[in-house]
This record gives structure tokens, C-alpha cells and sequence, in this order.
């Protein structure tokens, strides 16, 4: 029988637990029956479900974001916009992460302005009034409370920029406050704003806003507080002989570049560009791949309920499907 190795992780941490070797047939098989206990000692779980929000960005009139995945510490947001956003945004209660998927976006703020590009990272403080523009973009939001740490280096940082964009004008703007991590409905107080007092705020301060990226092979960690971490994973080709087993907190994946084909004991599912797949804590896992890719990966340390649509599920394991999926990588 083919032998793996598990890794057992823990959330906060950045080397394994307990290193196991294991049986792979018997890691991914059903339980075995009792012979003697005619109940069943565990429950049926289902397959894991994959979320598609696609990658590359795609006409359509403006919404608020799309949920993908909420808890009381973590929502997990997709957008895409082609436009500006309709006021001004301030957090009562959390830091506000953004990754920008695809095309641009000018963030504007009181710390000064990004403009963003594909791939990287900005955390706005709580409490930091901002606006975005897009041209044809999409990008990913994560709320947390805060205060959230940067666990590596910036590559630049935000600057005062007046106009923010070329063909800005001040104009009639509003500001919303929100609290309960950004959730629409949840606005505490929406009222007339002076934007361009509110950008000159930038000369007032001296913090600024950091961009971060990920860097190299593996995972590069780049936020986290006591209940969530997030990091860019950049995977090489794989035939997936190692797995992990993270014992005490979910993870989400979003798949930026490459396919990739997850293998766990809830089931093997392909993941392609714009895929969500959330891993629950205790399940092993591991991906084969034939390509160099690239994926974000958010860990948090409470159950992290799925609010997206469902685009498709994993297919339960069988050991002729995933010889098939190890063989594909060889003949290509």
C-alpha cells in the first residue's frame, strides 16, 4: 500500500505538531464496520463544496460584495467593479483586508492612496474612512476585529495624491459607518461628507497604509490577530504525498492561478481559477498538481459557515480516481 506522510498543524504555528506516516488508501478509505456494534459510533459527512467567483472580471451592474463564507470573527467577501464605489466606508469594529484578484483599483483613504495591482495585499486599519474606483477589477474582502499584525515586509506604501485619480473633482459624497464586520444592513450612521477635507486628512497623519505580496515557493503569512490568519501559497507541481491535518482551525482556499486537484477525506475535487473550497479543522489534505500555481489561504479557529452559492462538490475517493489524477500529471 502507498505510504504518505500526515503533517498535524496548529494554526498559530509555523512548523508541524507530529509528523506521521501513513497508509493512503486506508487515510482517505470509508471506517470499517464493527462487526459486534450494530449502531453507528459517527456521523455521515458531506463532501466539501466549491464556491466559483471568477477570476477575470466580467460586465455587470454594480452590487455590494458577494458573501462567501461568515463567523462572528471572519466574513470573507467577493467584488468586482468597473466604477466608483458609492460613498465612503468606515469600520466601528474591524481591520479591513483586501487582495486584489484582477485589473486595478485606485483606494482612496485618510492614509493616502493605493493603487492597487494583481496580487497584492492592503490592510485598512479600523476607523479609516475609504473609497475604491475600479477599472474592470475583482478583488477579495476580509473582515476581522481588530487590530490585525502584517507578519512580513511591505513592498511600498500608500502616499498623498491630490487628485486621488486623473479626472477627479470633488463632489457630493456620503459616509457610511458600519459595524458587525462590514455586513450590509448593519450601518450605524450614513451621513454628507466633505470629500476633499476628508482625503487632506492624510497630511494630518502619520501612519500609512502597507502593501504586502506574497514571495516565493510555499506560504508566505501575512495577517493575522488570535482568531484568523491569511497568507499567499505559490504551489509547484506536486504529486501530493504530503498531507496536513490542521487540529484546530478551518481553512479557506481561493484558487488566483493554475488547477490543482485537492485530495482529502471528505472527498477530491479539482480546483480551477476563482474557486472557493473551504477545509474543515481535523480533515486531512492534499493537493496534486501538475502546473505552478497560486492561492490565497485563510485559517480561522472557529467553524466558518458557508454563505456563497455552491457550484459544485468533491467526488468521494476511489483508488483508481486518484491513480488517475497522479497519472495525468506524468503524461502531460
Amino acid at each position: 500500500m502507498p505510504t504518505v506522510t500526515e503533517h498535524l498543524v496548529l494554526f498559530g504555528a509555523d512548523e508541524p505538531l507530529r509528523v506521521l506516516d501513513r497508509d493512503e488508501h486506508l487515510l482517505l478509505a470509508e471506517p470499517r464496520p464493527h462487526p459486534l456494534i450494530p449502531i453507528a459510533l459517527w456521523r455521515e459527512h458531506a463532501p466539501l463544496e466549491v464556491v466559483h467567483h471568477p477570476v477575470e472580471f466580467r460586465a455587470q451592474p454594480f452590487a455590494p460584495p458577494r458573501g462567501v463564507y461568515e463567523n462572528d470573527k471572519l466574513r470573507v467577501e467577493w467584488q468586482t467593479m468597473d466604477n466608483r464605489q458609492p460613498f465612503y466606508h468606515r469600520n466601528c469594529d474591524v481591520d479591513e483586508i483586501s487582495y486584489q484578484i484582477d485589473g486595478e483599483r485606485t483606494l482612496m483613504t485618510e492614509l493616502g492612496v493605493v493603487e492597487h495591482r494583481p496580487g497584492e495585499f492592503s490592510r485598512l486599519p479600523r476607523g479609516v474612512a475609504h473609497d475604491n474606483r475600479g477599472r474592470q477589477e475583482s478583488h477579495l474582502l476580509f473582515y476581522t476585529p481588530a487590530p490585525v499584525a502584517e507578519e512580513c515586509a511591505a513592498v511600498r506604501e500608500s502616499e498623498p495624491v491630490m487628485p486621488p485619480f486623473p479626472g477627479w473633482e470633488a463632489g457630493p459624497a456620503n459616509e457610511a459607518v458600519t459595524q458587525c464586520l462590514g455586513a450590509p444592513g448593519h450601518d450605524v450612521a450614513v451621513f454628507p461628507v466633505d470629500e476633499r477635507r476628508l482625503l487632506d486628512q492624510v497630511h494630518q497623519e502619520k501612519e500609512r497604509l502597507r502593501v504586502l505580496r506574497g514571495a516565493g515557493t510555499g506560504t508566505t503569512w501575512l495577517y493575522r490577530n488570535d482568531h484568523i490568519r491569511i497568507g499567499m501559497a505559490a504551489t509547484p507541481p506536486s504529486t501530493g504525498r504530503t498531507y496536513v491535518r490542521t487540529l484546530d482551525a478551518d481553512e479557506v482556499q481561493y484558487q488566483v492561478s493554475g488547477t490543482r486537484t485537492v485530495v482529502t477525506q471528505r472527498g477530491i475535487v479539482e480546483l480551477r481559477p476563482g474557486d472557493f473550497l473551504l477545509v474543515p479543522l481535523g480533515v486531512a489534505h492534499t493537493s496534486v498538481a501538475h502546473e505552478q500555481g497560486e492561492h490565497v489561504r485563510v485559517l480561522c479557529d472557529r467553524e466558518l459557515p458557508r454563505i456563497g452559492e455552491v457550484d459544485r462538490v468533491a467526488v468521494p475517493y476511489a483508488p483508481e480516481l486518484l491513480a488517475a489524477v497522479r497519472r495525468a500529471g506524468a503524461a502531460s
